[in-house]
C-alpha cells in the first residue's frame, strides 16, 4: 500500500540568521552536530560511511544513533539514511528499510534557508511507521529550534 505523500515525508523549514558557511559547519562538523542534535558522535561524517554515537537527550542516553552518510555537497546538501525512532533495544532494525534525511541550504537575505526532509516512511513496517512518523515529525520541529539556537550562539 502506498501512502499519500504527506504521510511518507516530513519537511521542515527555518530561516537562520547565519551565513550558509556557518550553517554548513553546524550540520557537517560532527562535533558541532553532536552539540545541537544531542548525540555524542564518535567520528567525522564521511560519505558512504556509518557515523554513530550515544544519544545525550535526557531519557534516551541508553540509545545509540547510527546514520549512513549519503551526500555532502558543500554548502548545499547533506544527507544520510537511518532507522527512524529505533529505540526498542530488543528489536533488530538492520533488516528494515531506512529513511532518507536531507538538509538543503539556500541563501535567504543575509541568512540561510534550511530545509530538512525525511522521506521513505511508506517503506517501513506499519507498526514502525505509526510510531516513527509522528515522533520524528515532532523531533524535527525541536531540532530546527536547536540548530537555530546553536548557530545564533556560536560563530
Amino acid at each position: 500500500m502506498t501512502l499519500p505523500i504527506e504521510q511518507d515525508r516530513i519537511e521542515k523549514q527555518i530561516e537562520l540568521k547565519a551565513p550558509i558557511a556557518r550553517v554548513w559547519r553546524a550540520l557537517t562538523d560532527y562535533r558541532e552536530f553532536s552539540k545541537w542534535f544531542q548525540v555524542n558522535l564518535e567520528a567525522p561524517f564521511v560519505p558512504g560511511q556509518t557515523a554513530r554515537g550515544r544519544i545525550t537527550y535526557p531519557g534516551y542516553e541508553q540509545h545509540t544513533m547510527e546514520v549512513v552518510v549519503q551526500k555532502m555537497e558543500p554548502e548545499c546538501l547533506f544527507s544520510f539514511t537511518w532507522h527512524p525512532y529505533a529505540l526498542d533495544l530488543q528489536r533488530d532494525y538492520s533488516k528494515e528499510p531506512s529513511t532518507l534525511v536531507e538538509f538543503r541550504l539556500e541563501p535567504k537575505g543575509d541568512g540561510t534557508l534550511l530545509t530538512v526532509t525525511e522521506s521513505g516512511f511508506s517503506k517501513l513496517p506499519a507498526d514502525r511507521r505509526r510510531e516513527a512518523f509522528p515522533m520524528n515529525d515532532d523531533g524535527w520541529a525541536e531540532q530546527m529550534k536547536n540548530i537555530e539556537r546553536h548557530v545564533g550562539q556560536t560563530s
